[in-house]
């Protein structure tokens, strides 16, 4: 995923790890030989902030992305004639007008529909951060990551202790495709267990011995913190 900064110099443009404590205990349990943390980008160049998943911005660069806003929504009405992007537009900028992020704003689905086609960057998810915030960039990371809706799912074995990156409310067919292509066209069960669990039983044949370790189908709709292991027919 990819996190826009706004006059908030803490991280270097380009790729950083998510630290997640749960990768290291994971790491640990099962003696896995590497850690692998979920990557983020960070974009630095404000002209490149719409693909951003989430911002993150300073307190008093907050009104900065208002303002830009603003003059997308007035330029738009000067030059729209159609009716329903009229009111669109008029509700899009008294949220603007009123000093709010225009991601609060109720739509409706004919509204999100024209919204959508637009350069707008308060509609996407914003982290507002305060001078403390700035001291531990792990948890504002983490803070933009789940802001942006992100959730995360773990792997671990032989191989690594792996940290992967999930929209919440998707399902266990998906997390599947997360990790490789392959492993959803054949995808069978999931074995799931949440990682809470999984540490207070202290290894996974203890998890399984305790009912904790659940058999899933590809509907099952992944938490945050739950470990997977995909049954594949691949």
């Amino acid at each position: 995923m990819k996190i826009g900064l706004l006059k908030c110099d803490i991280f270097s443009q380009g790729k950083t790890d998510l630290y997640d404590e749960r990768v290291k205990i994971l790491r640990d349990m099962f003696n896995s030989p590497k850690e692998v943390y979920i990557q983020i980008e960070i974009i630095c160049d404000e002209k490149r902030f719409l693909e951003a998943d989430c911002l993150i911005v300073k307190e008093d660069a907050k009104l900065d992305l208002i303002v830009s806003d603003m003059e997308f929504v007035e330029t738009r009405l000067e030059r729209t004639d159609n009716q329903q992007e009229q009111m669109l537009l008029d509700k899009l900028k008294e949220q603007l007008e009123s000093g709010l992020f225009l991601n609060s704003l109720t739509l409706n689905e004919q509204e999100k529909t024209i919204a959508s086609a637009y350069s707008l960057l308060t509609m996407k998810a914003v982290v507002v951060a305060e001078e403390q915030d700035l001291t531990d960039k792990h948890s504002l990371l983490m803070r933009a990551y789940q802001q942006a809706g992100y959730i995360s799912f773990f792997t671990a074995g032989e191989k690594d202790a792996h940290a992967w990156p999930l929209k919440k409310g998707l399902t266990a067919y998906d997390a599947a495709g997360v990790i490789h292509t392959a492993i959803k066209q054949g995808f069978i069960r999931a074995e799931v267990v949440n990682f809470k669990e999984l540490v207070a039983d202290g290894s996974l044949s203890k998890a399984r011995a305790n009912n904790h370790v659940r058999l899933e189908t590809k509907e099952y709709v992944v938490q945050d913190g739950d470990y997977l292991i995909i049954r594949t027919n691949k």
